[in-house]
């Protein structure tokens, strides 16, 4: 049968509820050897037909086939032989014109730039050894620490000593080597000790040539055109389709084996192209929102957003994350400007994601870029996340708190010296935004509550890929005579209370080895030169990376760095007066009876048995260490190469610099 033949009025957008939905499993193609049967929602089409090309670019279609309307909106057509190596394209005409050629939305395989959709095997595509993948072992979500970096940024430069630059196998190689002898690439990540690695975006995206990558054309990737295809230029043979399925999966294989599990960065919010998106080549208009006056709204900042409330626009984004968590074992996702996206979707991809994998991690920006006919109450900002359990977001009071703001590049923040307008925020990302009776929620930069129903919801950063690395954000906001010898303690105490805090840790690559990007704030499409990880500056700074690294251990060690409820927090967690002008310390323990993780003189010990934290995510009980109580802390001097102000979370780990301490019987030193 056939529904709602013609398209809603642009100045109704509320009739695109009267869409039929298909809710099949068969939506684009099915393929067997023997036969393919190809599906295409399309309710507003008054013809459509499917193209069937030799190659995935160039030359004529070598056979034209009529689909027919089918139920609940959708055509078909089935070629009754094997078209295995074919690829295609839908067409669809409207009000008696054809408009371009499109190879669908739920597209799994494509040629060259993505402009036709390719028939394969999907099992061909598996790497040997693909069914017993495995992620490694996550007990909770507190205990992740983020690692974000961009393919070809991360392997690209001369130095990197990787074979496969800018490739997704470059995360494959091991032994890798910088000039100076030290471990690159995935031997890197190893050694720093991160659990999670987040990809900037992999999908299929539009504004990269991949038939001439010889240009060095530069992007990040948030321009969406294929989403459920990986990025071709990131594989080694753009114009073969299984090659870039085949080389993810290597990729995510490789960083499973050797303990990282893998984030993929989604950008549902909007498309690349409005006219010629593949969305409105099939239905036109129906995946957008619209202002009044029929314009496509853009809260997204790049001319569009996609309508996450419309029935098919959610049941597409949610079997999109459906399909790479299984087809690709993804282990988590972080959405881009999550805001843009309604709260009922958002719940509905955590409830299908647990029931592949509980353990699957979901955050993303709790903003947007722009307004939206969206209405606010309905929307996933960062205010509302009390209301999308397991989910989380970037807590941006953090990363300005502690750093300096983003809309101001000469403002200072805590760690450089201004600590009077940024206390209060800084302890905020330490309770990872969740209710703590020490915290003035009148005194937070951009929140007013404690959104955080467990801190495992608060994602701590000070840097992304977007805006100042950290290094060029000091350079622009610390100033005088003896600025530049200032800007490593800073440094090390901004990643300090960042992997002492509670909540899950982000870190941006390059900044374990003060990676700078030559001052430039939004280098999205800056080349390599700008972009590429210095490898060289390792070795440079090693002092720093050991540091981080050191932090990192610390905190995977001591539970007290990880509690993950908020009663948890209220019980263990205290901000105490040290009389110098209301200025803290911290530490962890009941009122009368302490137990805390630091102490003035002494090295940390093994952790007692007693003053347990219930894991809430396996049923464990986790322990804190016992401490003898020292009232008080002595002021530290910046100058000397230690912090400042009140040290909040990790306060206590930099009066310990100078000694070597054991914790589990490892032996650790923070220089």
């Amino acid at each position: 049968m056939t529904t709602q033949k013609n398209h809603p009025a642009a100045g109704q957008p509320d009739s695109f509820d009267r869409y039929p939905g298909y809710y099949g499993s068969d939506l684009e193609l099915t393929y067997t050897p023997q036969r393919s049967v190809f599906t295409l929602w399309a309710p507003t089409a008054d013809k459509v037909r499917l193209n069937l090309y030799a190659s995935g670019e160039g030359g004529e279609p070598e056979e034209r086939l009529e689909m027919r309307p089918s139920d609940d909106g959708t055509w078909r057509v089935a070629a009754e032989r094997d078209l295995k190596g074919t690829f295609y394209t839908f067409q669809i005409e409207k009000e008696g014109k054809w408009l371009d050629e499109t190879p669908g939305i739920w597209a799994k395989a494509v040629g060259v730039n993505g402009d036709r959709a390719a028939v394969i095997d999907l099992r061909e595509t598996d790497p040997e050894g693909w069914e017993a993948d495995r992620a490694p072992e996550l007990k909770m979500y507190s205990d992740i620490i983020l690692y974000e970096l961009h393919h070809r940024d991360f392997s690209v430069a001369p130095d990197s000593g990787i074979e496969n630059k800018g490739k997704f196998l470059a995360l494959t190689e091991t032994g890798t080597k910088t000039p100076q002898g030290e471990a690159s690439g995935l031997d890197h990540l190893k050694e720093l000790g991160v659990t999670h690695i987040h990809i900037l975006p992999s999908f299929d995206y539009a504004t990269v040539d991949e038939a001439r990558l010889n240009d060095k054309t530069y992007n990040w990737g948030y321009d969406p055109k294929n989403y459920n295809v990986p990025e071709g230029s990131y594989s080694t043979d753009p114009a073969d389709p299984a090659a870039r399925i085949r080389e993810f999966k290597q990729m995510v294989q490789s960083l499973h084996r050797n303990g990282m599990r893998i984030v993929l960065d989604v950008v549902y919010n909007h498309t690349a192209s409005v006219e010629h998106s593949n969305f409105n080549l099939t239905v036109p208009g129906y995946f957008y929102r619209h202002n009044a006056d029929g314009s496509y709204s853009d809260a997204s900042g790049c001319g569009n957003e996609t309508a996450s409330e419309r029935a098919m626009v959610r049941h597409y984004i949610v079997e999109s994350v459906k399909f790479w968590a299984k087809e690709y074992h993804i282990d988590g996702f972080r959405f881009d400007l999550m805001g843009i996206h309604d709260i009922e979707t958002m719940n509905r991809i955590r409830e299908e994601l647990s029931k592949i994998d509980p353990t699957i991690f979901i955050y993303g920006e709790g903003w947007l870029a722009a307004d939206s006919p969206l209405p606010p109450e309905k929307r996933a900002v960062r205010d509302h996340v009390g209301q999308m359990e397991g989910i989380a977001v970037f807590c941006d009071d953090f990363r300005d708190a502690v750093r300096g703001s983003t809309f101001d590049e000469h403002a200072c923040g805590y760690a450089s010296g201004n600590i009077g307008g940024h206390y209060e925020p800084v302890k905020f990302g330490i309770v990872g935004a969740t209710q703590h009776p020490q915290v003035d929620y009148n005194g937070l930069l951009y929140s007013s509550v404690p959104y955080a129903a467990a801190p495992s919801q608060a994602v701590n950063f000070v840097a992304s890929h977007d805006g100042y690395t950290v290094i060029d954000k000091l350079r622009l906001s610390v100033t005088g005579n003896r600025a530049e010898e200032e800007l490593l303690p800073i440094d090390k105490l901004i990643h300090t209370i960042l992997l002492t805090a509670q909540g899950v840790p982000f870190i941006r690559a390059g900044e374990e080895m003060m990676q700078d990007k030559q001052g430039e704030p939004n280098s999205f499409r800056s080349p390599d030169a700008v972009n590429q990880i210095d490898w060289a500056l390792k070795a440079e700074h090693r002092g720093l990376f050991d540091y981080i690294r050191q932090l990192i251990a610390l905190r995977k060690a001591h539970p007290a760095f990880r509690i993950p409820t908020a009663e948890g927090l209220r019980q263990w967690l205290r901000f105490l007066d040290t009389g110098d002008s209301g200025r803290d310390r911290l530490y962890f323990g009941r009122t009368r009876q302490r137990r805390c993780v630091e102490r003035d003189t002494g090295g940390l010990q093994r952790q007692s048995p007693s003053g347990r934290i219930p894991d809430s995510r396996s049923g464990a009980d986790r322990g804190l260490p016992r401490r003898p109580d020292r009232s008080r802390q002595p002021r530290a001097s910046l100058r000397r190469g230690r912090p400042h102000g009140p040290l909040l979370g990790a306060y206590r780990i930099l009066r310990i610099i100078s000694r070597k301490f054991i914790l589990r019987g490892t032996n650790f030193v923070l220089h």
